[in-house]
C-alpha cells in the first residue's frame, strides 16, 4: 500500500520538519533540515484537481466533462488551491474574459448571462 507524504502531524496537526532521508536499494541516510515544497501541503482532494487540471491541459470544459461538475464548480476548486499555494485570487471578471470564456466554449451561453448579471448587480 502507497503511503502518501505527511505534511502535518497525524497527533497535533503541526507542520512536520523532514529530517531524514534514505535510499531504499543501498541504504544511504542523509539527515538534516529538510524543506517540503508548497505543492506537499495540499490536500489529496486539490492534488487530484491539479491532477485532472494538467491532464486536461487546462481546458476548463473538459475538466468539467471529467469530474462531473459545473464551471463554477472547477473556478472555485482552482480558486482553493490558488489560496493554499498562497497566492491572491482576482475574483472580479470582466466583461471580456467572460465574452472570450463564452467564444471559446468553455461556458454556456447561460452561464455568460449569469455572469454578466451578476458583474452588473456588482456594479
Amino acid at each position: 500500500m502507497r503511503k502518501e507524504n505527511l505534511s502535518n502531524c497525524p497527533v497535533c496537526d503541526s507542520k512536520l520538519r523532514i529530517v531524514k532521508y534514505e535510499c531504499g536499494r543501498c541504504h544511504t541516510e542523509i539527515t538534516g533540515n529538510f524543506k517540503q515544497d508548497k505543492f506537499s501541503e495540499l490536500t489529496q482532494e486539490e492534488k487530484d484537481f491539479i491532477e485532472v487540471f494538467i491532464m486536461k491541459r487546462g481546458s476548463i470544459k473538459d475538466i468539467e466533462k471529467e469530474l462531473g461538475i459545473s464551471y463554477p464548480t472547477v473556478r472555485n476548486k482552482l480558486d482553493q488551491v490558488i489560496n493554499a499555494l498562497g497566492y491572491k485570487v482576482d475574483k472580479d471578471k470582466s466583461k471580456i474574459d467572460i465574452l472570450t470564456l463564452l467564444d471559446n466554449g468553455e461556458i454556456s451561453p447561460e452561464e455568460a448571462t449569469k455572469m454578466l448579471s451578476d458583474l452588473n448587480e456588482r456594479s
